[in-house]
């Protein structure tokens, strides 16, 4: 199994934001499970890569070339893939991935996060979805899925697609039992 994890570029200002991606990368190592992310040495990116490293895992990197030629590619990788666009990245990321989970981040963390979601209730992949909730972090995005649903713009299905916890191993369970939400629109839709 491969597990795609978004993340910041940024350590953030709490020290468990640092801890959380530190567990989360220990933990996929320890299960087995292979990380794939954005190949940076910075932030909690480099954070989550290197704990699964110590630990003997496997880690792929798919990084942008503007970004490695900035010397931000993270050089320790099992695998590390250069693209030419944050395009090319993100699709990459997502077809070596079984599943995504976010932790926190900034806006390209939001992005990378709705991207795959959105893919989720299109059906253009059935891959299941997860938010590492570390200090409620992303309880204001809990309300605002509450909020898009309760006005019509969002099914429960969907909704219940994106798993929210504060314990990473609480999320890889709920992804054993995953089962997809019938797609939106029954067109076939490829990525």
């Amino acid at each position: 199994m491969r597990i795609c994890i978004f993340c910041g570029s940024s350590f953030g200002k709490d020290e468990a934001y640092r801890q959380a991606a530190e567990a989360t990368g220990k933990l996929l190592a320890r299960s087995g499970i292979e990380l794939v992310y954005g190949g940076g040495h910075v932030g909690l990116m480099g954070v989550v890569a290197d704990a699964a490293l110590s630990e003997g895992g496997r880690v792929t990197g798919v990084i942008p070339r503007a970004l490695a030629d900035r010397e931000v590619a993270h050089n320790g990788l099992t695998t590390l893939i250069v693209v030419e666009s944050m395009h090319e990245r993100k699709a990459e990321m997502a077809r070596r991935a079984d599943g995504f989970i976010s932790l926190p981040g900034g806006a390209g963390t939001l992005e990378e996060a709705f991207e795959q979601w959105t893919w989720a209730q299109l059906g253009v992949h059935q891959k299941p979805c997860g938010l590492l909730n570390v200090n409620g972090y992303f309880d204001p995005l809990r309300a605002m899925i509450e909020k898009m649903t309760n006005e019509g713009f969002l099914k429960v299905e969907y909704a219940q697609i994106l798993v929210f916890s504060d314990d990473p191993s609480h999320i890889l369970s709920a992804f054993e039992s995953y089962a997809p939400p019938a797609r939106k629109w029954a067109s076939g839709l490829k990525m």
